[in-house]
């Protein structure tokens, strides 16, 4: 979606695996932060042994043979409430596009919006953000409702660095088709859900006029979004709620691997999708995908990067040093080798190294966030 993002609710219940495997131990700076480094979602995604639809519905043979992502939690994590409807995906891929498969229970489907382009969530909506090479800048959001009215839309780099967003752009090629059990916009029963099915080109993905085509065991970063608003009926039509002062409520989002905070446009917190040329169906649709050494590395980059934006709402400019931000040392132990991490700043701008001698992988991230490897 479009820039919402409400204040940080900083009541967290969250996992501390993904920490762990990084630090060793939760007295660490991560302090305070660690409801941006929790784990995200990987899935690893198959090739269809037969022509699919584009339809709304999952008849086809590889459809059936891959697994389901886990349900949709709170964009925030499980220290909030489980959603009151369930939300899940599938995925395949070819040479020439992503699929999409979604199921959205919902006991009563409605939507307005039919125009492409409108801002979609102003009804609920399903939401796929792509960020194909992974470095948090020149992504992808894909909007689409239950009249599969598409709202997509190409982000330069983040809001939080000043990124605009495209909406002239467009997804050449995307094929959509929406599927419902129920009826459309009808108060007086109860619905079951609706589906969307998507085909997007990978020709639409284009960065710096490269097409991002993926091979065997590539991995991007994504995440899929669904906007949900509490309702009401009037004059027997479905409208989003409003309070004792006329006030549109908050909506709701659920998503498939937690932000950590009310705002998608994080990319670093996506999660994995990892590309398999195996077949749908065949035997190692049970793999799973161990997060890789360089992306625990990564996180220290991160956890400079959100340091040094506190440091500069409270001082008005950067950190000189790593001890500013509570760093006790340039030395870090991941996995049982030693990294070093250094870092390069004046009052308006700053960046972050780490390097991993023993696997001679280096990598950096700059004020902007964007993370780059080093050679």
């Amino acid at each position: 979606m479009l820039n919402k993002v409400r204040p940080l609710n900083k009541c967290f219940l969250f996992s501390l695996c993904f920490i762990v495997s990084i630090i060793g131990t939760a007295q660490t700076p991560f302090q305070g932060k660690e409801h941006l480094f929790t784990q995200p979602h990987s899935y690893i995604i198959y090739q269809p042994a037969d022509v699919l639809t584009i339809d709304g519905h999952p008849h086809e043979a590889s459809w059936q043979n891959v697994p389901w992502s886990q349900y949709f939690i709170d964009i925030e994590g499980n220290a909030k409430p489980k959603p009151p409807v369930n939300t899940r995906f599938k995925m395949l891929w070819d040479k020439h596009n992503l699929y999409v498969f979604a199921e959205l229970e919902e006991p009563h489907i409605w939507g307005t919006l039919k125009t492409r382009d409108e801002i979609v969530y102003n009804d609920n909506d399903f939401e796929i953000f792509i960020d194909p090479d992974g470095d948090t800048h020149q992504y992808f959001e894909i909007e689409v409702n239950v009249l599969n009215t598409i709202f997509d839309l190409y982000m330069d780099k983040p809001y939080r660095n000043r990124g605009i967003a495209d909406i002239k752009w467009d997804a050449a090629g995307l094929q959509s088709g929406i599927a419902i059990e129920g009826t459309l916009n009808n108060p007086d029963d109860t619905d079951k859900k609706w589906m969307v099915e998507m085909a997007i080109p990978f020709t639409s993905l284009r960065k710096d006029k490269s097409t991002p085509v993926p091979e065997n065991n590539t991995v991007w970063r994504m995440n899929f979004s669904r906007v949900q608003w509490d309702r009401e009926i009037v004059n027997n039509q479905y409208q989003r709620k409003r309070d004792a002062n006329n006030k549109l409520l908050p909506e709701n989002n659920y998503v498939w691997t937690e932000q950590g905070v009310i705002n998608m446009h994080f990319p670093e917190r996506w999660g994995y999708l990892v590309f398999s040329k195996q077949p749908a169906g065949s035997t190692s649709t049970s793999a799973i995908y161990t997060i890789p050494f360089s992306e625990n590395a990564k996180q220290y980059l991160w956890l400079v990067y959100y340091k040094q934006k506190d440091f500069f709402a409270e001082h008005k400019r950067y950190a000189s040093s790593l001890t500013q931000l509570g760093f006790p040392s340039d030395v870090i132990p991941i996995e049982n080798q030693s990294c070093k991490i250094s870092m390069e700043a004046s009052e308006k701008e700053f960046s972050a190294t780490i390097l991993c001698m023993k696997r001679k992988e280096q990598w950096k991230i700059t004020y902007e966030g964007q993370v780059t490897k080093g050679k």
